[in-house]
């Protein structure tokens, strides 16, 4: 069976009882600077994806699972993107709601997704990118084996003539 359970969350596919929570999630505009959203997402196109969501990952190149507390509460997502089964990597994408940040369940869920990707997927690498100044997430990446390897200047526009570096770091399995 595979555990995708770590000490303080465990993972889960989502269901369409998350319309709502995603719904609020994806159209926090807070969060679109990390994500690179610029319009709301219609509670149809939510729908769809978790329509959708049954589908593997070697059929749609992506996953999302909620983080659930051990209260069974959502307390974030994290993602597969750009998966690359010839190659043997793909990108995490990673977002704690507001109220649950700063108690340890970013790092736990890392912690198990990196286990799932190594030893289910058997992954060579994973790796992500983080705008320079969201310096919890690159803490949070480089505390669980990921090294910085690459920086893309002015990369993402942040206001009207404001660009932000970004990084990307890159765990490689041995």
């Amino acid at each position: 069976m595979i555990n995708l359970e770590g000490t303080l969350v465990y993972l889960r596919a989502p269901e369409q009882s998350d319309l709502e929570q995603m719904y609020l999630w994806e159209n926090d505009t807070a969060v679109w600077k990390v994500s690179n959203t610029l319009v709301p997402f219609s509670r149809f196109v939510l729908e769809q994806f978790l329509l959708n969501a049954h589908l593997d990952i070697f059929t749609n190149k992506q996953i999302r699972l909620f983080i659930c507390d051990k209260g069974h509460n959502a307390v974030g997502c994290i993602d597969l993107f750009d998966f690359e089964p010839l190659h043997h990597r793909a990108g995490i994408g990673i977002v704690i709601a507001e109220p649950h940040r700063n108690k340890g369940f970013a790092d736990d869920a890392l912690k198990t997704l990196i286990t799932y990707c190594t030893d289910v997927l058997m992954l060579k690498q994973v790796y992500c990118n983080i705008g320079a100044s969201n310096e919890a997430s690159i803490k949070l990446f480089e505390n669980n084996g990921f090294e910085k390897i690459g920086l893309k200047k002015a990369w993402n526009r942040v206001a009207l003539n404001k660009f932000e570096d970004e990084w990307l770091l890159q765990r490689i399995n041995k």
